[in-house]
């Protein structure tokens, strides 16, 4: 098989399995989303106590909880989010990205920025859609940063804490990340 067929090929595995998780993301309502979006945090705030400290101090909190990813050397991954402030739900969000590179596989995940002040808060509302690595700054919160976080260390505009990994998802690649607000019904 020739790389030009490989390549289409992949690219079609990579659309029809997206397409798959999409209709059942996609099709949620906000009152779903928003109820699974507050389960996650809260398992989350559970499991990471550096994550509640972020959120006691974060102006609003955006969360994914479960975005698809899937992929053979061009992949995508999509998912629906909402967004807190205060305890309350005050908007929808949907995170579309794509990559290209040395990938494989098919992985869930859910995610949480957590938003420290109204200038990325405006951002985000006034961008029509973030382009995340464009924008104000994001940390990714990991074990070590959880180690040495402290409330006088909490000087980035977002930070971003990945939950809940299932699935196989191996490669690197390129990739870019469109946040976008939505209306669900």
């Amino acid at each position: 098989m020739g790389a030009t067929r490989r390549g289409i090929l992949s690219i079609a595995v990579a659309a029809l399995l997206l397409a798959a998780g999409a209709r059942v993301t996609f099709a949620a309502g906000a009152a779903e989303i928003s109820s699974s979006a507050r389960a996650a945090l809260s398992k989350l705030y559970a499991s990471n106590p550096s994550a509640k400290t972020i959120g006691s101090k974060a102006k609003g909190i955006l969360v994914f909880p479960s975005i698809l990813k899937a992929g053979f050397m061009v992949g995508a991954q999509s998912g629906d989010g909402a967004m807190f402030k205060g305890g309350k739900t005050v908007a929808y969000y949907r995170s579309l990205a794509g990559s290209y590179g040395f990938q494989a596989g098919v992985q869930t995940f859910g995610y949480a920025l957590f938003f420290m002040n109204d200038s990325a808060l405006s951002y985000l509302d006034k961008s029509e859609g973030w382009e995340v690595g464009s924008g104000p700054s994001l940390v990714i919160a990991d074990d070590g940063f959880a180690k040495s976080m402290s409330t006088t260390t909490l000087t980035q505009d977002v930070y971003a804490y990945i939950f809940n990994q299932k699935g196989l998802m191996a490669g690197v690649g390129i990739q870019g990340s469109k946040i976008t607000r939505i209306h669900p019904k």
